[in-house]
């Protein structure tokens, strides 16, 4: 299967990534993720992604297709792939559609999540992450069992810049201007599935999974 997950920062992607991958053993790509890893090994392209996510700023199109790119090329891509974080425009879309032709692939799915802005307000400026093994909390839905400490290894929890609560605002600003295009990109292509990201996650999952089941 190659799928992408859409729909705005908070949405729940993430957490119903985990389920698909296990779910088809497929990889999971999220352009978020690999800038944060490129930041830690202090090389130049993950500091300047960096400086951009911080102010809750899309990275320039041509250095997140180069990364998506040059990530596609590697073994395990070519079994499929979930994509969750790309792409984040119109630009990208058709970009990314060039490279699966350079492939000799085609995409399966595009699940966009639909969650209206405040519940994403809600969910992201409570996020809470350890800043030594990246356990993620929330200050209501899933709070560590001693405030500010993580659960698996007693590190400090901390509120990473990119999800301050004015930081989100900023981010669904651009999401809305930029990246909710993209829906209406690939509606053309009726290759689209909405699903209310406001259900519960195992309602999320199970809706998802019987449309991708009735597609193979």
């Amino acid at each position: 299967m190659r799928i992408i997950l859409m729909g705005p920062p908070g949405a729940g992607k993430g957490t119903e990534a985990e389920s698909l991958v296990k779910h088809y053993h497929i990889p999971h790509i999220s352009t978020g993720n690999i800038f944060r890893e490129l930041y830690k090994d202090k090389t130049t392209v993950g500091k300047i992604a960096k400086e951009f996510i911080d102010r809750g700023e899309l990275v320039p199109d041509d250095i997140t297709n180069e990364i998506v790119r040059h990530r596609l090329s590697h073994a395990d891509a070519k079994k499929g792939f979930l994509f969750d974080g790309y792409p984040r425009n119109v630009n990208q879309a058709k970009a990314f559609d060039e490279m699966l032709i350079s492939f000799g692939w085609k995409l399966d799915a595009v699940i966009n999540f639909s969650v209206p802005d405040e519940v994403i307000v809600k969910r992201i400026s409570g996020r809470r992450v350890c800043e030594v093994c990246g356990a993620v909390y929330h200050t209501e839905n899933k709070p560590p069992k001693v405030e500010n400490i993580c659960d698996v290894d007693g590190g400090m929890l901390i509120q990473r810049v990119d999800d301050m609560e004015k930081t989100v605002q900023r981010r669904l600003r651009i999401y809305n201007q930029q990246t909710a295009p993209v829906i209406g990109y690939y509606e053309e292509k009726g290759s689209i599935i909405h699903v209310d990201g406001t259900k519960s996650i195992q309602e999320v999952d199970q809706t998802i999974k019987k449309v991708l089941g009735e597609m193979n």
